[in-house]
């Protein structure tokens, strides 16, 4: 029997989405042993500094590519909105699973309300005003974002899992976190006692790009690359590469307040996106045909790119 090694970090959220790869691929390729292999990448030691103050999203996928081209692992499963612009020469995204939610969560304390907003979860009678909430999150992005929604919230710079953010509210480091739907799913985390959910839409919050969405990167014309084909969804997939050429465009890496969203229905794709300038958002957004994606991913960053931007 041949075997297959999947490189996987060991978190929660990651071996879950390991795990919905090596069940999807078992169910069509039984005949292979499948392994796999837990690494720590260098994001993962390093949780007292910010990610763009030692090499930004390469931090959780570099000793995945040495592993992949080294022949240690033959796949590596990624949370796509963490893969960097460039891959290593000889390795290729191979596929994606159907993707996830791919909206932005505000987790709160229950109790603490924000301006115009109306939680999903009822809240006690114990409100808690705007100037004294403290949300918790690293992104550039959503910090911009939030900043826009609710003017008077103080964003505070915040690492670590899925299970260490949500502890951060519970333990009182902050009145919330931004998390991404997509993980709060996977984990059966969208419930917690004590906290409450509320699910901004693209409108409110654009996602990063790739969010919702698992990668799977392997090495360039290897059989195992190729057997990834056989479970990947053909529209995340597209959606994928639309966001990614979007961010490349822009020269976007986790240093950047860049989102882009895109859905794919009945071979239309739309596509959504905002970059910040001088603290400014500017926006963009348009529909084509999925033949013309790429073509569209320019046209809207030129928008945004151009000197006549107006910010809405």
């Amino acid at each position: 029997m041949q075997k297959i090694k999947i490189g996987t970090r060991g978190s929660a959220l990651a071996l879950t989405q390991t795990d919905q790869v090596i069940d999807q691929l078992r169910q069509i390729h039984p005949e292979w042993e499948i392994e796999k292999v837990i690494l720590r990448t260098e994001g993962d030691r390093i949780l007292d500094r910010p990610l763009i103050d030692f090499g930004g999203k390469g931090v959780f996928i570099n000793e995945f590519e040495e592993a992949l081209l080294d022949g240690r692992i033959d796949l590596a499963v990624h949370s796509a909105k963490d893969m960097p612009m460039e891959l290593a020469d000889g390795l290729t995204i191979a596929g994606t699973l159907s993707r996830e939610d791919a909206r932005d969560v505000l987790v709160t304390r229950r109790g603490v309300r924000l301006s115009n907003q109306v939680p999903d979860v009822e809240s006690t009678d114990e409100a808690v005003t705007d100037a004294s909430i403290v949300i918790g999150t690293g992104s550039l992005r959503r910090q911009l974002q939030l900043r826009e929604l609710y003017p008077d919230v103080v964003c505070k710079g915040l690492r670590g899992n899925v299970p260490t953010r949500l502890q951060k509210i519970q333990g009182g480091q902050c009145d919330g976190v931004v998390l991404a739907a997509a993980g709060l799913k996977r984990l059966g985390r969208m419930r917690e006692p004590g906290l409450q959910y509320h699910c901004f839409s693209y409108e409110e919050m654009v996602p990063a790009g790739g969010q919702g969405i698992i990668a799977i990167e392997g090495r360039k014309g290897d059989v195992v690359t190729e057997l990834v084909r056989g479970i990947s969804d053909g529209n995340t997939y597209l959606e994928l590469e639309t966001e990614r050429r979007v961010l490349s465009l822009l020269g976007a890496d986790c240093h950047e307040a860049v989102g882009v969203i895109s859905k794919i229905r009945r071979e239309r794709i739309s596509l959504c996106l905002i970059r910040e300038e001088a603290g400014v958002i500017y926006r963009s957004q348009g529909e084509d045909s999925v033949a013309n994606r790429l073509q569209l991913a320019k046209r809207l960053v030129n928008r945004v790119t151009g000197q006549r931007n107006t910010p809405q």
